[in-house]
């Protein structure tokens, strides 16, 4: 096996995996912008905007980068709630490969949830979306609740 894990702090690296997946979503918007419309640095949030009112995308382009934004967005929305999950795991002794599984499914989950956000657009493929989401939600719920148990 690459690494064992019952390996004290690898949990930690998630934080940066998932930071890096709410902000990868943003930077292939950026790339498709500065490639067909330019993109404008001067007010970077107008861009999206900009894009939607260009004759230079088509509609399914224009609502993949919405979609693209949308799970950027919601990787910003998660991102606090999984670091303070990790850290107060580590700072109250969770078992380490407890919090390491956890890691490794949350950042899966998180994964596979923007693959779906970006690059599907029907219903079913919404739903599959929020399932991906609300199991990757009680991960870092449930590694609070047990801190706060531990920390009594």
């Amino acid at each position: 096996m690459l690494f064992d894990l019952s390996t004290p702090g690898l949990s930690l690296y998630s934080i940066p995996a998932a930071w890096f997946c709410a902000f990868y979503p943003n930077t292939l918007k950026f790339l498709v912008i500065d490639k067909t419309v330019g993109y404008d640095n001067t007010n970077p949030r107008s861009n999206l905007a900009k894009s939607k009112g260009s004759d230079k995308l088509k509609p399914d382009v224009v609502a993949k980068l919405q979609r693209m934004e949308g799970a950027h967005q919601n990787g910003n929305e998660a991102f606090p709630l999984w670091a303070a999950a990790v850290i107060t795991g580590n700072m109250v002794g969770l078992d380490h490969r407890t919090l390491n599984i956890c890691s490794i499914a949350y950042i899966g989950l998180r994964l596979l949830y923007n693959y779906i956000y970006i690059n599907h657009n029907s219903f079913m493929k919404g739903s599959a979306r929020s399932i991906v989401f609300f199991t990757a939600l009680p991960i870092p719920l449930w590694l609070l609740v047990k801190s706060a148990g531990k920390g009594l």
